[in-house]
């Protein structure tokens, strides 16, 4: 039974509670991104095993995510996130006390599926809370706040990856810690969040007829919105650009192999997210603005802009600067840079158009669709980069530490990270062009 909440300085307590709960689900997806390196090191794994855990915990949550929209047909959309977020915190407490490789692979897999289920709750959510001529701007918030809590996933566990906790090992300190949080968050989610959704009321006679009803129109829905080209070009350019943030995994492996320590590697990952945030909603408010004054291209141009930047500060960070420790402000302010330019896809056209063109009452289905699809096909992304950087670019698969000059494997991996953004970036800036021709029906 829901508690009855109310209002802080006029901010609904539930939609407090749902940001607090957007930044825990952040962090926690950034932990094995921030812990690559000591994941490699304590199970003698190589980098296309690292790869792959990203890999199979992508197409788990992508397999998984249309049961969110089913869910959230049946059942109000907090306690669906309760739901995934008791999965996501025994997969954390699962890898973080793992022995062997293949436990932090189930632990991956399950991961996943709990992310899978909450991500298009919260996404929905937030749709609804906006009207459409300022859903940009609301998108861009909910992603900086939710940045805000990526930075925590990149930075707190990078830090702590570097120290020793009474015999424990400073990383898996940090999936107990998050998954710890994790759990609270969840709690104060399924007793005090109401969803803003009406519900209708339903005898119990009528249950099963009336849920049976609902998920047929939701696939009808699905069905319908599927054949518009808008819609078409906006998943296949929402799979391919998805794939570079993929591939972001290896930024903490890449900097600590060019000689960075544990602190500084979190402070770059730290700055690249913060201007991430930033941009998030610097990118919803113009793509609000641009729609204003060119409404059929508007957001498309902002969006152009955005992956244009991607594929040239792809090129910038990863091949021109050069990789050595003295380089380190100029990584700070080009990682900086590039967070503040390349994030204006999500607020500024992707789900501010899903929303547009799906009725509110199918949007979780929606979302949870294109989550699928995007997150199943991009999810190549991380271990591409693993067996690239491994078999064409000539990356050592073990004994890192134990060698004296690891620019080599750093060059090595940067040109796989590199290869696997540039060019989806550059494909998604052409994709874009499409859309201008169907958006405007």
């Amino acid at each position: 039974m829901k508690m009855k909440t109310g209002t802080i300085y006029g901010i609904s307590i539930s939609l407090i509670i749902i940001n607090l709960a957007t930044m825990m689900q952040r962090a926690d997806e950034k932990l094995i991104p921030s812990t690559a390196k000591e994941l490699k090191e304590a199970f003698d794994a190589n980098l296309s095993s690292i790869g792959l855990l990203s890999f199979i915990r992508n197409i788990v949550q992508g397999a998984a995510s249309p049961l969110a929209g089913l869910l959230a047909i049946s059942y109000d959309r907090p306690t669906v996130f309760a739901v995934g977020s008791f999965f996501w915190v025994i997969s954390t407490i699962a890898t973080g006390v793992s022995r062997y490789f293949i436990q932090v692979t189930f632990g991956a897999a399950a991961n996943g599926f709990g992310h899978a289920i909450v991500y298009p709750v919260l996404q929905s959510i937030i749709a609804d809370s906006f009207k459409d001529s300022a859903r940009g701007f609301g998108f861009g918030l909910w992603n900086l706040i939710g940045t805000v809590g990526g930075i925590g996933g990149t930075v707190v566990p990078t830090v702590m990856a570097g120290h020793v906790f009474d015999g424990v090992s400073g990383w898996r300190c940090a999936y107990l810690l998050s998954a710890t949080v994790s759990t609270m968050i969840g709690f104060l989610v399924f007793f005090f969040v109401t969803d803003p959704r009406e519900k209708k009321k339903t005898s119990s006679s009528n249950v099963l007829d009336h849920e049976r009803s609902n998920w047929m129109e939701s696939w009808v829905a699905i069905n319908d919105v599927a054949k518009l080209r808008t819609f078409q070009i906006i998943i296949l350019q929402g799979i391919i650009g998805s794939v570079p943030w993929n591939a972001m995994v290896f930024w903490t492996m890449w900097f600590e192999l060019i000689g960075f320590s544990h602190n500084q590697a979190a402070l770059l990952n730290g700055i690249f997210t913060t201007g991430q945030s930033i941009g998030s909603l610097i990118g919803g408010i113009i793509a609000d603005k641009m729609s204003h004054l060119f409404p059929n291209s508007g957001i498309l141009i902002c969006a152009q802009f955005s992956v244009f930047m991607g594929a040239i500060f792809s090129i910038i960070l990863l091949q021109i600067i050069p990789q050595s420790t003295n380089s380190y402000y100029i990584y700070l302010l080009t990682l900086f840079l590039m967070g503040l330019t390349i994030t204006w896809c999500g607020p500024a056209i992707n789900s501010p158009i899903l929303a547009e063109i799906v009725p509110p009452t199918h949007r979780t289905m929606v979302y949870a669709f294109d989550r699928a699809l995007e997150v199943s096909f991009s999810s190549f992304g991380a271990p591409l980069v693993g067996i690239m950087s491994e078999k064409v670019f000539g990356f050592g698969t073990k004994g890192i530490d134990n060698i004296k000059d690891s620019g080599r494997e750093a060059k090595a991996l940067s040109k796989g990270i590199m290869l696997m953004m540039a060019v989806p970036f550059g494909i998604v800036w052409s994709l874009l062009h499409t859309v201008t021709f169907y958006f405007p029906e």
